[in-house]
């Protein structure tokens, strides 16, 4: 299934997305999923950010070839860290630079969107919280990171966290290509098997760490490819299974 956030009319709603149709999800799709008759044309609606979470994880150098291009030895677990909620946007969004002089990167990721409330879940058991996954750009202003030397300030900025375009509930999340265009000029090209950590694992680490609630994202980490952008440009996000996610930059 594919679960959307839309607009439609200045009213939000939840929706099954079904044959470039949606039909809206009442009571949202965190309980038993129960679509109405009635169905609207996809290009009747907007499409928003798939999700609004209350808690935003993010998991730094998680592929093994990206941590060869940066330098860095392969981590003994799971770096984590925290972004603001509110950087989310949706498809065809724009992405606000936060300055013209600085760094700002893009990073494709794969993003979890958990299902149901989680706590010290085993890897074993960690498909049965999840509602699905999604595509997602953890936008990084590279200068201030670098500064700082931590992440919150350079990743958090409004519009730093394009998700979407909606939730693919039937995924292999461990065995599927990823892939970031910039106006149409391939960046990054990798799978996600190459994963130092795989999802299951992830969900297992995060939840020993903290209580995961229905509706939280999670993103897994970037390949290897990052590199800046400017304005104008056109980042377009592409994993198998899933669909792409495009924004523009201004």
């Amino acid at each position: 299934m594919k679960i959307v956030r839309f607009a439609h009319n200045g009213v939000e709603h939840w929706g099954l997305l079904d044959d470039n149709r949606v039909r809206t999800l009442p009571d949202g799709p965190f309980g038993e999923i129960v679509p109405s008759q009635d169905a609207l044309p996809l290009e009747a609606v907007k499409l928003l950010a798939p999700v609004k979470p209350g808690k935003l994880v993010c998991v730094g150098l998680n592929y093994v070839l990206h941590a060869r291009e940066s330098g860095l030895a392969l981590p003994d677990e799971p770096m984590l860290f925290m972004c603001s909620p509110q950087a989310i946007i949706g498809p065809g969004d724009a992405i606000v630079l936060d300055s013209h002089d600085k760094r700002i990167e893009f990073e494709a990721e794969l993003a979890i969107v958990i299902g149901k409330r989680a706590r010290n879940v085993s890897a074993a058991e960690a498909e049965s919280v999840v509602l699905g996954y999604t595509c997602a750009n953890d936008v990084s202003n590279r200068d201030l990171q670098l500064k700082d030397k931590q992440f919150t300030r350079a990743k958090s900025f409004d519009t730093y966290k394009p998700v979407g375009p909606w939730i693919e509930t039937e995924l292999n999340p461990d065995t599927q290509s990823i892939r970031l265009l910039q106006n149409g000029t391939v960046r990054q090209d990798s799978t996600t098997a190459d994963m130092i950590f795989p999802t299951s694992f992830i969900i297992e680490f995060v939840s020993s760490v903290m209580t995961l609630e229905p509706g939280d994202v999670i993103i897994t980490g970037t390949p290897s490819g990052v590199g800046p952008m400017k304005s104008g440009d056109r980042i377009t996000v592409e994993i198998a299974g899933i669909g792409t996610l495009e924004n523009t930059v201004q």
